[in-house]
């Protein structure tokens, strides 16, 4: 299976909803072009799968924009990326943290049968990467993502 990007989200400012976007620019010590943390020169990632087992483990049926990550991957692994440099498209990237749910993510998501504890004990060690931005250009869904080894 090739990797790829399967969407692309964007929030405007900080607690507003995440919006999906056909295609988006990268662009190296920025971030993702127009999203709330554009400046910061970091992007999140999640993969699509640990979304759909989150949905599978807990009975809910949340959209990965509710992750509030940047980029939804399908095909690769991402909590091997932390250290490594890779690409998506043409832009070159470098993991340099995993995105550990946090308290916030927990209550967003919880639900009256899901608790927020329930829901970030879920999501522990497969809620996505963030990565930096090294270089500039366009991505869209299905744009493939290389790990560089």
């Amino acid at each position: 299976m090739t990797a790829t990007i399967e969407q692309i989200f964007s929030a405007a400012g900080h607690g507003e909803p995440q919006s999906a976007r056909a295609e988006a620019q990268l662009v190296a010590d920025v971030g993702l072009d127009g999203d709330r943390y554009a400046g910061t020169g970091v992007i999140s990632l999640i993969q699509a799968e640990a979304v759909e087992a989150f949905n599978a483990a807990t009975g809910l049926s949340i959209n990965p924009a509710a992750t509030g990550r940047n980029l939804v991957t399908r095909g690769i692994a991402l909590n091997p990326l932390v250290g490594k440099r890779f690409k998506i498209g043409e832009v070159e990237l470098e993991g340099t943290e995993l995105c550990d749910p946090c308290a916030t993510l927990g209550k967003l998501l919880a639900t009256e049968q899901i608790s927020a504890a329930a829901v970030v004990r879920n999501f522990t060690d497969t809620a996505g990467v963030r990565a930096r931005v090294l270089s500039t250009g366009s991505i869209a869904a299905g744009t493939v993502i290389t790990d560089n080894g």
